[in-house]
């Protein structure tokens, strides 16, 4: 199978990613995984990118574009699934270019709908451990100990990222460029709208019945 996952930031959708990764096997494309990645190996594609947010401007969609096609065309025979990516329509056209040019389509575009104010208690509450990474909630997924680690007894931080400012920013971004992605499939194919404001295991159960019905197609 060939997904796209959509929606805004806090939707969920690393999380389902693992679930959907570990129910059929697909290979989990994220294109800001992958964009790291280049930049670390420092690679033509990852220096072009890396000379954009040196100059304080948002990666190209071209460089994004080149990026998520090449690790597209490395994936395996059972499939993928897109995060993160397409961004914008204009990243939408591209991708459909590309899939065209090689025989290929995509079979389902998940949509993850969320509340704003779901968003902001899931973003908001989020506390990360800057020594390992690991990451709690202030009420859904508390350490051990008020405000450290279990893993390193480090104190927790709010990421600069999970502040209110920024997400209502990420938000209002997510609004303009993104949403418009889902009007831009729902003119080709079907998108499967799925309600993100549940527990974790519910989202997961209501895409997987999605799924599970198009893999017997």
């Amino acid at each position: 199978m060939t997904i796209v996952l959509l929606g805004a930031p806090g939707a969920g959708k690393g999380t389902q990613c693992k679930h959907i990764v570990a129910r059929y096997g697909l290979l989990h494309l994220s294109s800001g995984d992958i964009l790291r990645r280049q930049r670390a190996e420092g690679t033509e594609l990852g220096k072009k990118a890396q000379s954009d947010m040196d100059s304080g401007v948002l990666v190209s969609d071209d460089i994004i574009v080149e990026m998520m096609i090449e690790a597209i065309r490395r994936a395996p025979d059972i499939g993928f699934i897109l995060d993160g990516f397409p961004r914008t329509v204009n990243q939408a056209v591209e991708l459909d270019k590309s899939l065209a040019s090689n025989r290929q389509d995509i079979d389902a575009v998940l949509n993850l709908k969320v509340d704003d104010r779901t968003v902001a208690e899931r973003m908001t509450g989020r506390r990360s451990c800057p020594q390992c990474g690991a990451v709690y909630h202030i009420r859904n997924l508390r350490p051990k100990v008020d405000e450290i680690c279990d893993n390193d007894g480090v104190k927790l931080v709010q990421r600069t990222d999970d502040s209110p400012e920024v997400v209502a920013h990420r938000l209002e971004t997510y609004r303009q460029q993104t949403e418009p992605v889902v009007d831009y499939y729902k003119k080709t194919r079907v998108v499967y709208n799925i309600d993100a404001n549940k527990d974790a295991d519910e989202v997961s159960n209501s895409i997987f019945e999605k799924l599970n019905a198009l893999a017997k197609v």
